[in-house]
């Protein structure tokens, strides 16, 4: 999709031909969406004063979020239109860092707090937020065909993949990822795919007993493999991953 000497990442599906990612030009961050069936680029943000991370579709809505770090050092969630890429802020006392939908009113979020980031549920309609963990990571997602989430505990320098139910806030382990990972996905069989180095793993919860190899590209076609995404019936996987010099 795209080699950018800038930084290209945090990639997520718009829908199965769209696929929304933060790209670097003229020394800011700004939105991008790849299309396809058509091989190319159109950006959806320009913003001068400030960079873009993380872009969403916004569920119920044509229009998508993102992370915007401004050069001031303000960073809020925001929504962006599609058509106009008008913005406005979703939360205005939250520093988010990454977000996930779980619905059009209840988003989750790892919320910058002193050096550590911490899980936070939000419901938008009556204007609450949430507290259910500390010190977590970045990677959060939906888990196919349940009303849960997951999101990566940072316990004791090792990264725990728990899911949480938003509504109750009851959490429970799944497993330990693998050393060095702090990205994964899930497909739609249940599996959850996750990279270290240039190889790609898989576990399947209440199936597997440890990580399996699932891809390998020792070959040198592809560098360290780190974030992940899939569309919503999982016959396509996004990669971000470094392109070594041949």
């Amino acid at each position: 999709i795209s080699n950018n000497p800038g930084y290209d990442n945090q990639p997520s599906f718009y829908n199965d031909n769209l696929v929304l990612f933060s790209s670097t030009r003229n020394e800011q961050t700004d939105i991008a969406a790849y299309a396809l069936n058509k091989d190319s680029i159109i950006w959806k943000t320009n913003t001068p004063k400030g960079s873009e991370y993380s872009p969403l579709k916004i569920p119920g809505s044509q229009n998508f979020s993102a992370i915007r770090l401004d050069l001031d050092g303000k960073q809020l969630l925001y929504e962006y239109k599609w058509k106009t890429g008008r913005s406005q802020p979703v939360i205005k006392d939250l520093k988010v860092g990454y977000h996930l939908w779980f619905s059009e009113d209840i988003l989750v979020s790892t919320v910058l707090v002193e050096n550590r980031m911490d899980l936070v549920v939000s419901n938008l309609q009556d204007h609450t937020n949430y507290t259910f963990q500390r010190n977590v990571g970045r990677s959060l997602h939906k888990i196919p065909n349940t009303a849960l989430i997951s999101f990566i505990s940072n316990e004791d320098h090792e990264m725990i993949l728990k899911s949480m139910d938003p509504v109750s806030g009851a959490t429970r382990i799944i497993t330990t990822l693998p050393e060095g990972v702090q990205d994964m996905c899930w497909l739609i069989d249940g599996s959850v795919l996750a990279g270290q180095g240039n190889q790609l793993f898989r576990y399947t919860p209440g199936k597997d007993n440890s990580w399996e190899l699932f891809a390998d590209f020792s070959e040198g076609e592809i560098g360290t493999i780190t974030r992940l995404a899939t569309n919503a019936i999982s016959n396509l996987l996004l990669m971000v991953a470094e392109i070594p010099d041949n």
